[in-house]
C-alpha cells in the first residue's frame, strides 16, 4: 500500500489549509482501513499525533490542535483529510499521513489482514507570523 499526501504549503498565521492523503494498493484492492490519520514531526522532536479517525468515524485529536483542526475520511476512496484552521506558527512541521489495520483483497480474491503502519511521504506546512 502506498500513501500520497497533498496540500501542504505556506500560510500566514490565522489562515487555513486542507491536507488530503490517498491510500492506493500496489496490487489487488483495499477492502478496509481501520484507522487513518495525521502525525507531524519537527527537527529534534518526536513524531506526534495530530488527528486520527476510525473507519466508523470516531476521531482523536492532539491537545494542541483540538478545536482548530478537523479530520475526516472518505472510506470509499481510501482518503483521509485534515482541515486546519486558525493556524499558528507552532503548527509549522512536516505532516505525515498514516494508515493502520488494512484488509486487502488480492487479484485472486484472497483477503489479507495487515497490522502494519503505513506512512505517506510527508508534506511541509509552514505558518508565518
Amino acid at each position: 500500500v502506498q500513501l500520497q499526501a497533498f496540500g501542504g504549503g505556506l500560510v500566514q498565521a490565522g489562515g487555513s489549509l486542507r491536507l488530503s492523503c490517498v491510500a492506493s494498493p500496489t496490487s489487488g484492492r483495499i477492502f478496509r482501513i481501520d484507522d487513518m490519520g495525521w502525525y507531524r514531526q519537527t527537527p529534534g522532536k518526536e513524531r506526534e499525533l495530530v488527528a486520527a479517525v476510525t473507519s466508523g468515524g470516531r476521531t482523536t485529536y492532539g491537545d494542541s490542535v483540538t478545536g482548530r483542526f478537523t479530520v475526516s475520511r472518505d472510506n470509499a476512496k481510501n482518503t483521509v483529510f485534515l482541515q486546519m484552521n486558525s493556524l499558528e506558527p507552532g503548527d509549522t512541521s512536516v505532516y505525515y499521513c498514516n494508515a493502520h489495520g488494512l484488509t486487502t483483497i488480492s487479484n485472486m480474491g484472497e483477503y489479507t489482514v495487515d497490522g502494519k503502519d503505513y506512512w505517506g511521504q510527508g508534506t511541509l506546512v509552514t505558518v508565518s507570523s
